[in-house]
């Protein structure tokens, strides 16, 4: 039996700070859950990894890293760091899905990104969250949280390298949104 997994856009949080906190502690355990599993059994784990892990990153690059560039002191710097991460992760999480997780390579490429991924997470709760909950209000934080929410309602569903801005999210984003999520339908078709 697959194990229940909230999806992101559903989930209660009011402020966005909370919201994403809560989904970088699915994202470990997701992580978690694909290295856990037999390696015949890594697929549905390691699609629901890669669908959250893109959702998640175009949602904080069209809602809270344009937000954090405005409002927060200093946060031209904090976002383009934060930029340069999100970008090596999608490179690494391309290379894992076009491998497949019964490549013999597969684990130790996973492993790498889990650490790229978490150090990443912190590095945003620390130098981003901390400063948009001390500079932000309540209701600043509110609606983001429904703009992320909305986001990841129509991102893409695998990570796309090179689509790290917001402009390039809102242009790119719906059509590359449409492929990935029929290109789901279709292996899931395919599994059956």
């Amino acid at each position: 039996m697959v194990p229940f997994r909230p999806v992101p856009e559903l989930m209660e949080e009011g402020d966005v700070v909370d919201l994403l906190i809560r989904q970088h502690s699915m994202i470990r355990d997701m992580f978690d859950e694909v290295a856990r599993a037999d390696p015949g059994e890594r697929h549905e784990p390691f699609r629901r990894l890669v669908r959250m892990l893109a959702v998640h990153e175009t949602a904080e690059e069209e809602i809270l890293h344009p937000y954090t560039r405005l409002r927060v002191d200093g946060g031209a710097e904090v976002v383009a760091d934060r930029l340069k991460e999100e970008r090596e992760a999608k490179e690494m999480l391309s290379r894992l899905d076009r491998m497949g997780p019964e490549d013999p390579g597969f684990m130790p490429e996973l492993d790498r990104l889990r650490l790229a991924v978490l150090a990443h997470a912190r590095a945003e709760e620390r130098y981003e969250f901390t400063k948009l909950r001390a500079e932000t209000t309540a209701a600043e934080r509110r609606a983001m949280a429904l703009g992320v929410r909305a986001a990841e309602a129509m991102a893409p569903t695998r990570p796309h390298p090179g689509v790290e801005s917001m402009t390039r999210n809102l242009l790119l984003g719906p059509p590359a949104a449409i492929m990935d999520r029929a290109r789901d339908l279709i292996r899931q078709a395919l599994r059956r």
